[in-house]
């Protein structure tokens, strides 16, 4: 993919949980399957499908959902518009009746023991992997896919060999703000005297939207992970799966809010902002607000990919925490906020991974930290450089962090880690304010270069594959307390 056409939105995708690259991946596969590669006009002329899951999607695909995601793709459901609620019902009819209605317009024998094959082996140009054929007319028509990390996706057609009009579609990217490097920003930000990240942003985002329509997008998408927050504040129970693990964010939240009444996600954070908050309580509410989001996504709730849905928790509850208890507060700054940190992703994405199949859990927790701190940072009243400052601080404290889901699961410690990164990012905006970026001596392109030679060091059992560390000491069934 071309890094100039790369969108800031690119980095959050409205979608389904529990994760973006086994989940939201696959899924997206299975529409540009059926939707591009054969062919709405074709798709009656289909009389069977097979698909193979490869590598990280095979280890770990169960309780990631790859298998669901699979499913529903081929049903023709979008996972940003999809009822949620409805996900397990259309998952057991196509078990129980063996038979799986093809994006919603003709019917096919679907065994799911038989049309799903799970394949641990890794193919060559990634671990996230499916190969999918169909058999049509009188002959197959086969693709591999490859989910890379939030949500995106890649194919081996393409990849081998891209066609005219994938060339033609790079050339037309307008590249007057190319950006593949935290310098570049600086020297756009020093040439064109932008104040803050959030302003190249603007300008560079004009080559698809106006500014306006690009803040609107920008707090559209606040809408979706504010609602995320509030619902998963007030929903308990277990979550699926088999770890028995129990929903906290709606207990933490009712011991700090007590008797206070209200009635939707804007009243509850207005009624969240009329009270003193003691230091220690603050801490609690940003942990609740990542668990939240998190807890709604091991359930598979709808959440925003920011940049990935394992780490769906981080960014919304540094913002959260940015309306509800910084003095520094202005409305107009929650969609700066999300356009500074989608930049800051981007350059993880380009130069490093925002996979943890690849690099560890240190490429969602860790990216989504350094994407929140550098946007807290601009809120703060901080200059871009020490936006760039608080970014590198946040991922230096999350390099070689290992992806070793319990029991294949976004759960454990998934969810916690979450909470983790938020707090690490609001500290490391803290002291980057404090900071004066010239004596610094580390800066975010060599963290991002650091973080990606430490991937790809990184031993294969701790990329996603639950066949390492807590993955091998924490039997299911035990639930986390």
């Amino acid at each position: 993919m071309n890094h100039d056409s790369l969108s800031v939105f690119d980095m959050f995708k409205v979608g389904v949980g529990p994760s973006s690259s086994h989940t939201l991946g696959p899924w997206n596969a299975m529409l540009h399957f059926l939707g591009n590669k054969i062919g709405k006009g074709r798709i009656p002329h289909i009389s069977s499908l097979k698909i193979e899951l490869y590598g990280s999607l095979a280890k770990t695909g169960i309780g990631h959902g790859t298998d669901i995601a699979v499913m529903m793709g081929l049903l023709g459901e979008f996972p940003h518009i999809s009822d949620t609620d409805l996900i397990g019902a259309k998952i057991q009819n196509i078990k129980a009746k063996k038979q799986l209605n093809l994006y919603g317009m003709h019917k096919i024998p679907f065994v799911y023991e038989e049309n799903i094959i799970f394949k641990p082996e890794n193919l060559p140009y990634h671990p996230n992997a499916l190969l999918v054929t169909a058999q049509i007319d009188k002959g197959c028509i086969c693709e591999t896919y490859y989910s890379v990390g939030g949500g995106f996706i890649e194919w081996e057609s393409a990849i081998s060999q891209p066609s005219i009009n994938d060339a033609q579609n790079m050339a037309a990217v307008i590249t007057e703000y190319s950006v593949s490097k935290a310098k570049d920003i600086i020297r756009y930000c020093e040439s064109m005297d932008y104040a803050s990240i959030s302003d190249f942003v603007l300008n560079r985002e004009k080559q698809w939207r106006t500014p306006e329509a690009t803040l609107d997008r920008a707090r559209s998408i606040w809408e979706v992970m504010k609602e995320c927050i509030f619902k998963g504040c007030h929903t308990e129970g277990i979550l699926p799966g088999g770890l028995e693990v129990h929903r906290r964010a709606k207990k933490i939240v009712h011991k700090l809010m007590e008797e206070v009444s209200y009635d939707d996600a804007d009243s509850w954070v207005t009624a969240i902002k009329s009270k003193a908050h003691p230091h220690p309580d603050i801490f609690k509410w940003v942990s609740a607000f990542a668990l939240a989001v998190n807890e709604q996504n091991a359930a598979f709730g709808r959440v925003v990919t920011a940049p990935t849905n394992g780490a769906a928790g981080v960014i919304p509850a540094v913002l959260m925490y940015y309306v509800c208890f910084s003095e520094k507060y202005k409305e107009e700054n929650i969609a700066r906020f999300l356009l500074t940190a989608g930049q800051v992703g981007i350059l993880f994405k380009i130069n490093a991974t925002i996979s943890a199949a690849m690099g560890g859990c240190q490429a969602e927790i860790g990216v989504s930290s350094a994407m929140a701190a550098a946007a807290l940072t601009e809120c703060l009243g901080g200059t871009f450089r020490q936006a760039l400052v608080a970014a590198e601080i946040a991922m230096e404290h999350h390099l070689g962090m290992t992806c070793d889901p319990v029991g294949g699961l976004v759960q454990i410690p998934c969810i916690e880690r979450n909470s983790m990164g938020a707090i690490k990012a609001i500290n490391a905006a803290y002291l980057a304010m404090e900071t004066e970026p010239g004596n610094a001596k580390v800066d975010l392109d060599e963290v991002i270069l650091a973080m990606w030679e430490t991937a790809k060091d990184m031993n294969q059992k701790y990329k996603e594959t639950a066949e390492g560390g807590l993955a091998l000491q924490i039997p299911m069934g035990l639930s986390e307390c």
